[in-house]
């Protein structure tokens, strides 16, 4: 393959650089981001050959790219490319765990990708390619599948004319000359258009290639034709919405946005979706509770898919000193994040928050739920931000970009929201921060033992040494932090429902939900309290009904110590609260006990 002797010097004009430091983007940033992506897949292919002899897979590239440059061109810049080049080279190097497929399969890939380019670029060859478990990936075209038992062997490819075939084990499956047909044993990536002509979306709807999932490969899982044509029908509804809502979104989607690879349906309010930075321009993403909630997750991994194009052209924090990792709170997560995953939350946020302060604009049919989800991401976005934003580790181009969101955030902060979703989201807000701390924020032992010999002497307050700031430390038994924010949203999505099913039932089907979780998102506070409170002297209680037993104090107006401690600090609560029950075989009153840790210090 014919790689330029002296590949561009990459940088991004002040104009365009202005537009990723505010979050957006246009399509010719995007022309740039992915021409610094090209010299980088470049790069990673020559070095691979480097560490590696490709053989023939790397002659007959190059013979598919002296012909058809454009059609190498594509296989080179599609999403997954790039997933198996970074894939392989750390596989290399040791720096990947030991997993499927063997090493000779992971670098046969190339085969693959080589007989790809030649079939589009219409070359006679043949080629040997690795057979995974029965299937052949061509990427970007389709997947073989032969009735082969072994789960790694190689098959052949050949072409000659108007005919393509893949063979193994005495079995042969054809190619069509159109490989975007289905045929007996041959299933093709699809490909979707949507929208209209001028503002068309194409991609590929992938469910073949191995590398389409992320950060891990996996082994094709064709959809049915009816799966296929839900996700059609939902990709034109969220396209018609952007389309509408987010033009300019939409614009720089159309060049930057390349596959979509499908996963199944999640629990209703919790879609689940991926990118990396080293699959530019795709997007795995579980089957969608509708079209608003599909358009979301394109704007979210968009987002990552600019700033991780960005990375690769300049720094946004410098490297991590020795030591143990600085762990910092995000809203969107259950696991403490440094500030790198930080970063890209912050950035990937501030884009939904985008989308929902338009879309409450256009929304009829539910304004309460978009209302709401505005107010919250907004707040969450601003909570992230105020940990990190004149952090010592941030280069000049990550404090202004940090500087710029902020100021856009401060504005949306003072847009009027309806009292009810305000009220909600700043609830909710609030509950998965003190969620999060009653998991990752951790006293000193010291201060914990010495709380305790005091709470024992019958001392009139907890000891001082208690404020110090906690240790962040991993919790991870720390799942389903978001169980509260699914409930309100299952409130305000389906009340007419709720109102004869009510919220118990709702909360069976929300993983991690407690049944206090329920009665307090539909504001029933005592009884809220009494379950909380069941949950935690019953044993060893969920960390999470420390933060609901404040909140629904503080919704009772009872015990005003004991909630504001709560709501703070659950952490003290929980860490003394066990160790009294270590210390004497028997547990507190709650209640009784965050009051008097809530109290002035003794």
């Amino acid at each position: 393959m014919c790689v330029e002797p002296s590949l561009p010097r990459h940088h991004l004009p002040p104009e365009r650089l202005a537009e990723l430091v505010r979050g957006e983007g246009g399509p010719a940033t995007l022309d740039l981001l992915l021409g610094g992506e090209r010299s980088r897949r470049l790069l990673l292919l020559r070095l691979l050959d480097d560490s590696t002899d490709l053989g023939p897979a790397w002659d007959l590239i190059s013979a598919a790219q002296r012909l058809a440059p454009q059609v190498v061109d594509e296989v080179l810049m599609y999403p997954q490319t790039g997933m198996w080049l970074t894939t392989a080279l750390r596989r290399l190097r040791g720096r990947a765990p030991v997993e499927e497929p063997p090493p000779w399969v992971e670098l046969g890939h190339m085969a693959a990708l080589a007989a790809a380019a030649a079939l589009r670029a219409g070359l006679d060859f043949t080629i040997q390619v690795p057979v995974r478990h029965g299937r052949v990936p061509l990427p970007t075209l389709g997947c073989a599948v032969l009735p082969t038992t072994e789960p790694w062997t190689t098959a052949t490819v050949r072409a000659e004319g108007d005919q393509a075939v893949v063979e193994a084990a005495g079995a042969e499956v054809a190619i069509p000359r159109q490989a975007v047909s289905a045929a007996p044993g041959w299933h093709p990536v699809r490909r979707l258009g949507v929208g209209p002509r001028e503002r068309r979306l194409e991609l590929a709807l992938d469910d073949v290639d191995p590398y389409r999932t992320y950060p891990r490969p996996t082994e094709p899982r064709p959809l049915s034709g009816d799966a296929a044509a839900q996700w059609r029908q939902m990709l034109e509804q969220a396209w018609d919405m952007l389309l509408r809502e987010q033009p300019e979104t939409a614009r720089a989607m159309q060049r930057g946005l390349l596959s979509l690879t499908p996963t199944p349906a999640g629990e209703r309010f919790r879609p689940r979706s991926v990118s990396a930075g080293d699959a530019f321009g795709g997007v795995e993403a579980s089957e969608p509770d509708d079209a608003v909630q599909l358009a979301v997750t394109l704007v979210h991994e968009f987002q990552h898919t600019k700033l991780g194009g960005l990375l690769h052209l300049a720094p946004l924090v410098t490297h991590a000193p020795e030591g143990p990792a600085e762990l910092w709170y995000a809203p969107w997560r259950n696991d403490p994040r440094p500030i790198e995953g930080l970063l890209q939350g912050i950035y990937a946020f501030v884009g939904i928050v985008r989308f929902w302060r338009e879309h409450r604009k256009a929304e009829a049919a539910r304004p309460t739920m978009a209302h709401f989800e505005f107010a919250l991401w907004r707040a969450h976005v601003a909570r992230a931000m105020e940990q990190v934003r004149r952090h010592r580790r941030l280069t000049p181009l990550g404090t202004t970009l940090l500087e710029t969101l902020h100021d856009h955030c401060a504005d949306w902060l003072a847009e009027p929201v309806p009292e009810e979703s305000l009220a909600l989201a700043r609830f909710c807000a609030a509950d998965h921060d003190t969620r999060w701390r009653a998991h990752h924020a951790r006293p000193s032992e010291r201060a914990v033992d010495t709380a305790v010999r005091a709470w024992l002497d019958g001392a009139n307050g907890p000891p001082a040494a208690l404020e110090s700031a906690p240790e962040t430390v991993p919790d991870p038994a720390a799942r389903w932090l978001d169980s509260l924010t699914v409930l309100v949203r299952h409130r305000l999505g389906d009340g007419d429902r709720i109102s004869r099913d009510g919220p118990e039932k709702i909360a069976a089907g929300v993983t991690g939900a407690l049944t206090g979780d329920a009665l307090l998102a539909w504001g029933d506070a005592p009884a809220a309290r009494h379950a909380y409170l069941a949950d935690l002297t019953a044993g060893s209680g969920p960390a999470a009904a420390w933060a609901g037993l404040g909140r629904s104090l503080a919704m009772t107006d009872t015990d005003p110590e004991a909630a504001r401690l709560l709501c703070r600090h659950p952490e003290r609560a929980r860490a003394v609260y066990e160790a009294l029950g270590r210390a004497t075989g028997r547990a507190p009153d709650p209640v009784r006990l965050a009051g008097w840790l809530g109290s002035p210090p003794a």
